[in-house]
């Protein structure tokens, strides 16, 4: 397993609840088309965290390497529903910062 990580902080005006809607139906549509495997979206709590990472983070999982390119690939096309959706996301962040974490020890480790 691929984890994806993004921290973001969204436009100031943008309600956090709208933010939220948009990015649970932007990767709920991947997860439903199986570009995706499983999403969390998280907020920071109390404060805690350091600030350049952002107020909110995303943990986007995906199988492999493959699946991963595919996501991109599909989102790069800027078309259809989720051209829409990605939009409604995207048109509210500030900034991001990414990352990206795999299982360890991965299943093609030699032990």
């Amino acid at each position: 397993m691929q984890s994806y990580y993004v921290w973001v902080d969204i436009q100031k005006g943008v309600h956090d609840i709208a933010f939220s809607d948009a990015l649970h139906k932007f990767l709920g549509y991947l997860k439903e088309t199986g570009d995706i495997a499983e999403y969390r979206i998280q907020r920071r709590s109390l404060g805690f965290g350091p600030s350049e990472l952002g107020e909110w983070a995303v943990v986007i999982d995906v199988m492999d390497l493959v699946q991963l390119d595919q996501v991109f690939n599909h989102a790069a096309a800027r078309a259809g529903e989720l051209e829409t959706l990605h939009a409604e996301v995207f048109s509210r962040i500030r900034s991001m910062r990414t990352a990206l974490y795999r299982d360890f020890p991965d299943p093609v480790r030699v032990r």
